[in-house]
């Protein structure tokens, strides 16, 4: 009886394995960047809309490069989304209330990509809290449009520009 548990834990783990290295070997990670500035007359207290210019995509060279086709494409999801402050150099965080991304093209509805509510850091990066929801569409086209939300929490003397690094997990079908 204990040899027989001790294969089928053998071949379990064995099985687990294999199939976490399938999903490595189709899985892959797609980078954008996109810039985001935060006018000094924003409000305090209320939300801001911040629309920055489309991101162009460069996910056909990306695909093509994993061996695979955005047709093949099965599931994308984004990984990490990171805020830096660029510009000052040495402002941070502290400004600010609250901070919601949201993604769109033009033939998709717009979806929340990442957010950070009750903001208390005094660093001049923070990584945003990313949704789950699925991707596919929008980084298969040629560009997407990215929406932020702000709310500050105490008055900018000076715009702020933030860079946003946004990381995508890809998993696709090889050709």
């Amino acid at each position: 009886m204990k040899s027989k548990f001790i294969v089928l834990t053998v071949f379990l783990s064995i099985f687990l394995s294999s199939c976490n290295t399938v999903d490595d070997l189709l899985s892959f990670n797609i980078s954008n960047s996109a810039s985001i500035k935060i006018q000094s007359t924003s409000p305090i207290n209320l939300p801001s809309e911040i629309i920055t210019p489309e991101v162009t995509t460069n996910s056909s060279a990306e695909f093509e490069n994993n061996k695979t086709k955005a047709s093949l494409v099965k599931d994308v999801k984004i990984r990490s989304l990171k805020l830096s402050i660029s510009d000052p150099s040495d402002k941070t965080f502290t400004f600010l209330k609250s901070v919601h991304i949201y993604i769109s093209t033009t033939n998709s509805d717009e979806i929340e990509l990442a957010y950070q509510d009750n903001i208390n850091v005094s660093t001049n990066s923070i990584d945003l809290i990313c949704t789950d929801k699925r991707l596919d569409q929008y980084i298969k086209a040629d560009s997407y449009k990215i929406r932020t939300q702000v709310t500050l929490k105490e008055t900018l003397t000076k715009d702020v520009t933030v860079k946003a690094d946004m990381k995508f997990r890809v998993t696709a079908d090889p050709f």
